[in-house]
């Protein structure tokens, strides 16, 4: 039988894998905010929903809530492609008057209708096992987990079908468009499936929660890799492992599930940035070191074959004149000569500095012809 932790992992990982499947194309799209707008933009949706229904009512609330999200997109694109504002812009116009709207018309005819703004902001995942999805009498197990299992579902049947023209449109639209894929309605049936993702992760874990396992394990994974599947692949397990974890933490030191679940996201994008063989700040730093000591070798060697047959050769192939010529202070000199001799590329006779065959070869081959 499902116990109450259960039920919350087992919610948080379906999320996890739904949200970040999309998060990898929004982040390759350079649209990771959208979902941050979609998030915030629905509340007008849910009030109109809850109006129709005369009351809370899960289906039309999420039907209203999709609709909301549905234009949220429609207008960011129609500003976009005005020209008048870029994307960014656009999402930062449209979603805060979305926002507001909902607001003001929650005040103008709810305002004896209690909202939970921490329900809304950190989601009520904790009381997953709770909520459940009943037909007659029959009890079918925890809401959440049905309702993120046919998104999962769903996004899956869609990535499936529709893979080569996403990954077309998002990395040449020019290319797609003359092959005879719309990249606007590709990027639109995206924006459909990511509204509805959006808006049924809401109703389970809460803004802060969907917005980040959209966006942050596929921007871990794509400090990682540059391959399109291992990167989908990489987000979900990314997400997965982050929401355990999170929930591990929040239990041991009894804190806020789906914040403590954002934090290790966090720190699982921080360790990727520092510590990514490809792209991680640390790789980086040593290349650039490494570049740096292999660039001197190159220089001194240079240096060295370029005065070597000239009648200065015995006074530029000092140690004293390298350092001088070259701008060295002593001890780098030192350094450098050093490795240029562990190489082989140069023999120390007194002061002096003479090319070995290696070197000559090397400093032939690394002068522009």
């Amino acid at each position: 039988m499902m116990t109450p932790s259960m039920a919350i992992l087992v919610t948080a990982v379906l999320c996890a894998a739904a949200c970040s499947l999309l998060g990898t194309f929004l982040i390759l799209r350079r649209m990771a905010m959208m979902t941050d707008a979609i998030s915030h933009a629905i509340l007008p949706g849910l009030v109109a929903g809850y109006v129709l229904a005369n009351g809370p009512n899960l289906l039309v609330g999420a039907v209203g809530a999709t609709g909301a999200a549905i234009l949220t997109v429609t207008i960011v694109e129609a500003l976009q492609r005005s020209r008048h504002v870029d994307g960014g812009s656009a999402m930062g116009i449209v979603f805060p008057a979305m926002f507001a709207l909902g607001t003001v018309l929650v005040s103008r005819y709810f305002s004896n209708v209690h909202l939970d703004t921490d329900a809304v902001l950190y989601g009520n995942i904790e009381f997953s096992f709770f909520e459940r999805l009943r037909i007659g009498d029959r009890d079918l197990g925890p809401q959440s987990i049905w309702v993120m299992s046919i998104l999962l579902v769903v996004n899956l049947v869609f990535l499936g079908l529709f893979y080569k023209e996403l990954k077309l449109t998002t990395f040449d639209p020019g290319l797609a468009a003359l092959l005879g894929f719309s990249p606007a309605v590709v990027h639109y049936a995206l924006m459909l499936v990511l509204s509805v993702t959006t808006v049924g992760a809401f109703t389970a874990v809460g803004a802060i929660l969907v917005v980040a396992l959209v966006i942050v394990p596929a921007a871990t994974a794509y400090l990682l890799t540059d391959r399109l599947l291992v990167m989908m692949g990489l987000s979900i397990v990314i997400g997965a492992v982050a929401a355990w974890t999170g929930y591990e933490l929040a239990v041991r030191i009894d804190a806020s599930v789906s914040g403590s679940m954002v934090l290790m996201l966090g720190v699982f994008f921080l360790l990727a940035l520092l510590f990514s063989p490809s792209q991680g700040l640390i790789a980086k730093q040593v290349r650039h070191r490494s570049n740096a000591r292999r660039f001197a070798v190159d220089l001194l060697l240079m240096h060295l074959w370029h005065h070597e047959r000239s009648t200065t050769a015995a006074s530029e192939s000092t140690i004293g004149h390298v350092s001088a010529a070259l701008r060295w202070s002593p001890d780098h000199a030192g350094t450098v000569i050093g490795r240029a001799r562990s190489r082989g590329f140069v023999e120390q006779e007194r002061d002096r500095l003479l090319l070995t065959d290696a070197g000559r070869s090397h400093a032939v081959a690394i002068v522009p012809e």
